[in-house]
């Protein structure tokens, strides 16, 4: 038997990490920079505290330089991985913690701040990475209750906390990381039970009156064939008693009457809800693609397909699961692109050994640059000028669109990059053919390609649909 097709259903707790953004922390970070760098002229110039500013803005510019590049390696719309954004957190708090050393330590009352990153993992990071980043700050606390460079005045006074208070707010800051990360772990977990639970609910709904409709149409082609079937079966009977002398047409007789009964019993065994046909579970690469495109062929545009092996790739074409998550995906992706193409689109399926990858351009105008980072967030909209408006007059810009392919996509394993075939602010005769939007979805071969052997299984007996 083949491999069982994984199925969307409730988001698992591990892909709730994520969800966060890069640019999220990105400007979390600009604002904590902010902050920091003004504090420090604040502390110097209005308080007169003489600070080693060569390495607190050095240590501040580290948090710089990593905002700089990763907005220049990165897209605005890239989700962070778990272990991405604990490490994005721990490089926060390492970075605050070195601040508060060159600043007094605990002495300075800023260092309440370290609370911020284990409170932000206990809301969206498993309890592991949670733990380890709190264990973390519990240590740089500690280091930095008896290790910092003090705080000095112009006129040489040291500004320290008595001990006892520098230990209350030690076990403040600790106790307070402790509590505020499991007061915020379980309050996240309590919503997203009741998300869970909702979801789980209109998933049981939508299958329900899936299964009802599938079963009425069910019974009324039972019902429709009933009577047909019937008919063959008493005209194949009769002409089969008629038949004795010639043996030829009888055993062909025979074999309709047989045929008849076995429609008969095919149409019993469907029960309400129909079956599951094998067939449909995997298919080419190119039928897949092809299924998707289907709805935008007929649109006024000219829709270039194209399959081809590189770097190594096998002649024969891959076979892959045929999830839904995948064909409403990829559908989504060419319905924008047959929206705004001027003529053409290309949907170009490439594989090689490891990857598969389908690449869709257009001869349109391209992705708006001021935009281009965004691509694939929800809600991104922009204000379209005449031109556009008589286009595509139904489109309102959301981005829903984009963003729900983007989504269906990532869960079925795939990478999804977008990108502008050219510059837009060249003219049109200076620009190529597929000038237009460039959309690439790529996985992993493993991820929804069916391996040689389940090729070569036999697909067994179709089985009823389980409600």
């Amino acid at each position: 038997m083949p491999e069982p097709v994984p199925a969307p259903g409730l988001v698992p707790p591990a892909e709730r990490s994520n969800w966060i953004r890069l640019r999220t922390l990105i400007l979390l970070r600009w604002a904590a920079i902010a902050g920091q760098v003004i504090a420090i002229v604040v502390a110097e110039v209005y308080f007169q505290i003489q600070l080693d500013l060569g390495l607190c803005l050095l240590v501040v510019g580290t948090a710089v330089l990593a905002n700089i590049i990763a907005v220049a390696v990165f897209p605005e719309n890239r989700r962070l991985s778990e272990t991405e954004t604990m490490l994005t957190l721990l490089f926060d708090i390492v970075q605050l913690a070195a601040l508060l050393y060159l600043t007094g330590g605990l002495n300075n009352p800023f260092a309440l701040l370290i609370l911020t990153p284990v409170t932000i993992s206990a809301t969206a990071l498993s309890q592991r990475s949670t733990l380890f980043l709190a264990h973390v700050a519990f240590a740089l606390l500690t280091l930095l209750a008896f290790y910092h460079m003090p705080l000095v005045t112009a006129d040489g006074a040291v500004q320290s906390l008595p001990p006892i208070f520098l230990f209350g707010f030690w076990a403040a800051l600790v106790i307070g990381i402790s509590f505020l990360g499991l007061y915020a772990e379980r309050v996240i977990s309590e919503m997203n039970k009741m998300s869970d639970a909702l979801l789980a609910t209109q998933m049981a709904l939508a299958r329900e009156q899936k299964l009802t409709d599938l079963g009425g149409v069910v019974a009324a082609a039972a019902h429709e064939l009933g009577t047909p079937l019937a008919t063959i079966k008493l005209v194949s009977s009769e002409m089969i008693d008629e038949l004795s002398d010639r043996p030829d047409l009888r055993e062909d007789m025979e074999l309709i009457r047989d045929q008849a009964d076995r429609c008969r019993d095919i149409m019993r065994s469907m029960g309400r809800a129909g079956k599951d046909d094998l067939h449909m579970r995997t298919a080419p690469l190119e039928a897949i693609v092809d299924e998707a495109a289907e709805p935008h062929v007929n649109r006024g545009k000219d829709l270039i397909f194209r399959s081809e092996p590189i770097h190594g790739g096998a002649p024969r074409m891959p076979v892959v699961y045929r999830r839904p998550e995948i064909i409403h995906g990829l559908r989504n992706l060419i319905q924008n692109a047959v929206d705004f193409a001027d003529t053409r689109v290309w949907v170009l399926a490439q594989w090689t050994p490891a990857e598969i990858t389908i690449r869709i351009m257009d001869d349109g105008p391209g992705y708006p640059p001021h935009l281009l980072g965004r691509i694939g967030d929800p809600f991104v909209r922009q204000r379209k000028n005449p031109l556009q408006q008589k286009k595509r007059p139904e489109y309102e810009g959301m981005g829903l669109g984009l963003f729900i392919a983007k989504t269906l996509l990532e869960r079925s394993g795939a990478q999804v990059i977008f990108a502008n075939g050219s510059d837009p602010f060249l003219t049109d005769a200076d620009r190529t053919e597929q000038r237009g939007a460039v959309v690439e979805v790529q996985w992993p071969i493993s991820a929804i390609g069916v391996s040689a052997e389940s090729q070569l299984a036999a697909l067994g007996e179709n089985l009823p649909i389980e409600a």
